[in-house]
């Protein structure tokens, strides 16, 4: 049974996405560090799937890699926490950085320039 059977559309992946990435978080704030550090692969290779899939759509692809950057800083975040004294978070601002870098270049280069080119195809 593949992903189009299991699931009606893409919001409905979404969906499973964020119940991963809940459960993930729920790990990490309970310290539960086997099953933490393991949701981290099924929440990653989701967003990266997703992100994967929207690669037609470049608003949901920027916003999608940016998610898939946030997941990897929570994840770099939550290992250091778990096994070294908290000593990764400034990796794990790298990741924070990168998706607010990947969202910027969508919010100030191709989303102005699209605005742009609805209003002159509507005249």
């Amino acid at each position: 049974m593949g992903l189009k059977s299991l699931f009606k559309n893409i919001r409905e992946y979404e969906n499973l996405h964020i119940a991963l990435w809940l459960i993930k978080d729920t790990c990490w704030v309970m310290s539960w560090k086997v099953v933490g550090m393991t949701m981290i692969i099924p929440t990653l290779v989701v967003a990266i799937h997703l992100a994967w899939k929207s690669r037609k759509n470049t608003s949901d692809l920027f916003h999608n890699v940016a998610v898939c950057l946030w997941i990897s800083a929570n994840a770099t975040w939550m290992t250091g926490e778990f096994f070294y004294h908290d000593y990764l978070r400034n990796y794990a601002m790298v990741f924070f950085a990168a998706g607010i870098v990947v969202v910027s270049i969508y919010y100030f280069g191709y989303f102005p320039n699209r605005k742009k080119e609805e209003i002159q195809e509507a005249h």
